[in-house]
C-alpha cells in the first residue's frame, strides 16, 4: 500500500494570508499568483520536522520520494505487515457495500511519542467517510423532442446547454485565450465516454464540430472509454457550455475500487507537483464527504492544499451537496434526527467555491435537497463576515443549537440543477444534482478567465474575495424562497441576501464579466433554448462501511 505523511509547514498562516492578497480585488497585488517556488516559502516542511521524520523512514528501510514541490509530504509503498508493525496497527480491507467501495483501513494506529509533533497526518489511516457523488438519479427517456429554440419556459420539463446560455447570458463565442483549461475530477472508476459526448453536441451544439477535450489518466488510472453516467455529465455539461476551452477529465487512480478519500489526496498531490503553467484555471469536482469530527486532520491537510491551488492561480470548485442540511446521509431522514446538522467537505474549506442548486424558472428557487450549513472544523473566514453575520442576525433562533454559526458558511453559489439531460450509451437521461451546478458555474469562470486573459489580464484564482465583495455580490440574482430540509427539520430558509441555501445567488455572466474587467470586454449572446421531455427517477446510497472477506493477511498491495 502506498501511506503519505505530511509535517509541520514553515509558515502555514502565510500561505493563507499571500492567497488573500493577490485574492481580494481591492489589493494591489490581486491577479499577481504565486509561482510553485513562492508557495514553497511558505509551505516547506519544518527542517526539524523533516529531518526527524525521513530518519524514522530510513530506520525502516523505507523509499520515499516528495508529494508535493514543497516536500511537506512524502508518500512512500510498504507491505501491509510492515505498515502494521511500525503503525501498530491492523490494515485490513473494507467494503462500502452499497457502492461496492473497497478500501484499506486500520482502526487505530500509534507512532512512537518523539514523531508527534512532526506528523501532522497520516494517509490513508483511520478516514472512513462514505463516498457520496453530489448527484441524484437518472432515467431514461423515451425520445428526444424536435430541437426548437424558445423562451426560458420551454425549458421548464428539461435543461439544455441552450436554457443555461439564456438563464444566465453565457455566450456561444469559442474560447481564444491561450494558458486556460478547466480540469474535471475524475474519482473510482468513473470514465468520460468521448462518443456520447459527440453525440450530445450533435444534438445540442451543432456548432462544435470537435470537441476540446480529452481525458488524462494519472499513475496508471485505467482509460477503457466505456464511460459512465457521473463522468458524462460533467463532460457534457463542461463542453457544451465552455465553448472551445480546454477540458480534461483527470482520472485518478488509487488501490480499491470506488470513491474514497485517497481520490482527494492523489489528485492533489499529482496537481501540486506541476509548473504553474500546467496547472488548470478551473478544477470542478462533484463528489462531497460528510464532515466528521474524526475528519479534522485530514481535512486542515487538504485545505492547505485547496489554498496552494488557489494562489498559483486555479480556481477550485466543489458541488455543496444533495441532501439538504443532512450532509452526506442519503439513506434517510432519520439518521440525524435530533442532532446537528451535517456539513459537507470539501465544502467547508474557505479557499475552495462551493455551489448549490436552484430548480424552476422565472423565478428561480432553492433546489429542496441542496446541501449548506456551517463547518464545524474551518472558522467563519473574513470575507463572509458582513454577509453571514447578517443571515444570522434575520435567523433568530431558528435551528438554535443545531449548527456552528461561527464555521465557515456554504454554500457560496447556486446554479440551476434539475432536469438535466444526459446522454449515456446513446440514451438520454435527465439528472439532478448541485453535481450539475458544479460543472456549470465552473464553465462560466472559464470563459470569464478566457475573456480575460484575451485582454491581457490575470485569471481569476481564488473567487471568493471577488464573489463577496459588494460588486461582485451585485451580480447574482438572489434566490429568496426555499428551503433545504433534514434531520427532521426544515433546514434553513432561504432570504435576502447569503443563505446557507443558495449562497449568494446564480450568476449573470454580461454582469460578472463587467465587474472582472473593467466593462473593456464585451461578448456576444447566442442562445438558443431546447424542450425535452424527461422522466426523473431518485437514486439513495446508505453509507456504511463492513469488513471485506478479504483476510488482511493475504493482502499485498503497491
Amino acid at each position: 500500500m502506498r501511506l503519505t505523511i505530511a509535517m509541520p509547514q514553515v509558515n502555514e498562516s502565510g500561505l493563507y494570508t499571500a492567497l488573500l492578497d493577490v485574492s481580494d480585488p481591492t489589493s494591489k497585488n490581486y491577479g499577481r499568483h504565486l509561482s510553485a517556488k513562492e508557495i514553497g516559502r511558505y509551505t516547506a516542511p519544518q527542517p526539524e520536522s523533516i529531518q526527524t521524520v525521513t530518519q524514522w523512514l530510513d530506520a525502516n528501510g523505507l523509499a520515499y520520494t516528495p508529494a508535493t514541490h514543497s516536500g511537506d509530504m512524502l508518500q512512500f509503498n510498504i507491505r501491509l505487515e510492515q505498515a502494521n508493525r511500525i503503525l501498530d496497527a491492523d490494515f485490513t480491507t473494507y467494503i462500502h457495500e452499497p457502492t461496492n467501495t473497497t478500501t484499506i483501513r486500520t482502526l487505530s494506529y500509534a507512532l512512537p511519542e518523539y514523531l508527534h509533533e512532526h506528523i501532522t497526518l497520516i494517509h490513508p489511516t483511520t478516514q472512513f467517510l462514505p463516498p457520496i457523488r453530489s448527484r441524484r438519479g437518472a432515467s431514461p427517456i423515451d425520445q428526444l423532442a424536435t430541437r426548437q429554440t424558445g423562451p426560458p419556459s420551454a425549458c421548464a420539463e428539461s435543461i439544455s446547454p441552450s436554457c443555461l446560455q439564456s438563464m444566465y447570458n453565457i455566450p456561444t463565442d469559442p474560447a481564444t485565450a491561450p494558458n486556460n483549461s478547466l480540469y474535471i475530477s475524475g474519482y473510482g472508476d468513473e470514465i468520460a465516454n468521448i462518443d456520447d459526448l459527440k453525440g450530445y453536441l450533435s444534438q445540442f451544439r451543432t456548432d462544435i464540430k470537435d470537441p476540446n477535450f480529452r481525458v488524462l489518466s494519472i499513475e496508471g488510472a485505467p482509460n477503457d472509454g466505456a464511460g459512465t453516467f457521473e463522468a458524462n455529465s460533467d463532460t457534457q455539461i463542461t463542453v457544451g457550455l465552455a465553448t472551445n476551452v480546454p477540458i480534461t477529465y483527470l482520472k485518478v487512480d488509487k488501490a480499491g475500487a470506488g470513491v474514497t478519500t485517497d481520490d482527494l489526496i492523489n489528485e492533489l498531490q499529482y496537481l501540486l507537483k506541476q509548473d504553474q503553467d500546467q496547472l488548470p484555471s478551473v478544477l470542478t469536482t462533484s463528489y462531497v464527504f460528510q464532515e466528521t469530527e474524526d475528519l479534522a486532520s485530514f481535512a486542515s491537510t487538504l485545505c492547505s492544499m485547496y489554498a496552494r491551488l488557489g494562489a498559483m492561480g486555479t480556481s477550485v470548485i466543489f458541488a455543496a451537496g444533495d441532501s439538504g442540511v443532512a450532509g452526506g446521509f442519503l439513506q434517510g431522514a432519520a439518521d440525524c434526527d435530533d442532532k446537528p446538522f451535517v456539513p459537507t467537505f470539501p465544502s467547508t474549506c474557505p479557499y475552495v467555491t462551493s455551489v448549490g442548486a436552484t430548480q424552476g424558472l422565472e423565478p428561480e428557487v432553492a433546489w429542496t435537497s441542496s446541501s449548506g450549513g456551517f463547518s464545524n472544523i474551518f472558522h467563519r473566514p473574513s470575507y463572509q463576515n458582513a454577509a453571514v453575520d447578517a443571515y444570522i442576525q434575520r435567523l433568530g433562533s431558528t435551528n438554535a443549537g443545531l449548527y456552528n454559526a461561527s464555521g465557515r458558511a456554504f454554500p457560496d453559489v447556486s446554479v440551476h440543477g434539475v432536469n438535466f439531460l444526459i446522454n449515456f450509451a446513446g440514451e438520454y437521461s435527465s439528472a439532478f444534482g448541485t453535481s450539475m451546478a458544479a460543472p456549470t458555474f465552473a464553465s462560466i469562470i472559464a470563459l470569464l478567465n478566457d475573456r480575460l486573459l484575451a485582454a491581457g489580464k490575470s485569471k481569476l484564482g481564488f473567487l471568493n474575495p471577488l464573489l463577496y465583495s459588494s460588486t461582485g455580490a451585485a451580480t447574482f440574482t438572489d434566490i429568496t424562497s426555499g428551503n433545504n430540509p433534514g434531520c427532521g427539520t426544515d433546514g434553513f430558509p432561504a432570504d435576502v441576501g447569503w443563505d446557507p441555501v443558495t449562497g449568494l445567488g446564480t450568476p449573470d455572466f454580461s454582469k460578472l464579466l463587467d465587474v472582472v474587467t473593467g466593462g473593456v470586454v464585451r461578448s456576444s449572446q447566442n442562445a438558443e433554448n431546447g424542450a425535452l421531455r424527461t422522466s426523473v427517477a431518485v437514486l439513495s446510497h446508505v453509507a456504511m462501511w463492513t469488513l471485506a472477506t478479504i483476510i488482511s493477511s493475504s493482502i499485498n498491495i503497491f
